[in-house]
């Protein structure tokens, strides 16, 4: 059975580039794609540790993942959290580690403009909550009113709350002793320091095919671009 990594930030494909060079953990509907054409129909096991990310992306991998004509099976090794917990609910089966969370909530986003303007992304974030609504009630069998509470709440569940409440069908290593999963956070950077970093990649791949005109003048390290790089996020 082939294995799909869903390790990481859950980020669009033009992204993935900026987050590989920060050596952030991520994964895009690309990225997936590439996994699920490899395995050319056959079962696949998702491997699942995500804070979550990007609502159009996850809704790709969601969606790819649907129509992949093989068996889905996911298993949540360290958290499935805001859009990674209903990418994995995508698979036919899913199974948690006894030692990982799954967290639910209601969609955010960020506002400016007028007053049209906020309502507008007020009500496009309430649309996206039904989806999510829809989707984990039709999974779980709870109410609609059950689960938007749920969601109000920004719930975190462990395996057995996850399994009681009809998210997944099944603990790992049930009958085993457990084993310790490490989960750590994830990044989420927002459109100004992408385009910050992307210029920045972009001015070094310049500076590498300019003649040097300071023979003294020496290429930069990959330490100096870091310094760079903190420089333009935080200043």
């Amino acid at each position: 059975m082939k294995k799909v990594q869903m390790k990481g930030v859950v980020v669009p494909n033009d992204y993935k580039d900026v987050f590989d060079w920060m050596n952030k953990d991520s994964f895009s509907p690309l990225s997936i794609q590439n996994q699920l054409d490899d395995a050319d129909g056959e079962d696949i096991t998702l491997e699942i540790n995500s804070p979550g990310g990007y609502v159009d992306a996850g809704s790709e991998i969601y969606t790819a993942l649907k129509e992949y004509p093989g068996k889905v099976t996911a298993n949540i090794v360290g958290k499935a959290c805001s859009a990674a917990s209903w990418i994995a609910l995508a698979a036919d089966h899913v199974a948690m580690s006894p030692t990982a969370q799954m967290m639910i909530h209601r969609a955010s986003g960020i506002a400016q403009g007028n007053v049209d303007d906020v309502n507008s992304q007020a009500n496009a974030l309430n649309e996206l909550d039904q989806s999510f609504v829809d989707l984990y009630a039709k999974r779980t069998g709870k109410t609609k009113d059950e689960i938007y509470d749920m969601m109000k709440s920004n719930t975190w569940m462990n395996a057995k709350t996850a399994k009681a409440n009809g998210f997944i069908d099944e603990i790992m290593f049930e009958n085993e002793a457990p084993t310790v999963v490490n989960a750590t956070g994830g990044l989420i950077l927002n459109d100004q320091m992408i385009s910050k970093i992307k210029n920045l990649l972009h001015s070094e791949s310049s500076d590498d095919t300019k003649p040097t005109k300071n023979k003294n003048e020496k290429p930069k390290t990959k330490g100096q671009s870091k310094k760079d790089l903190s420089l333009l996020l935080w200043e």
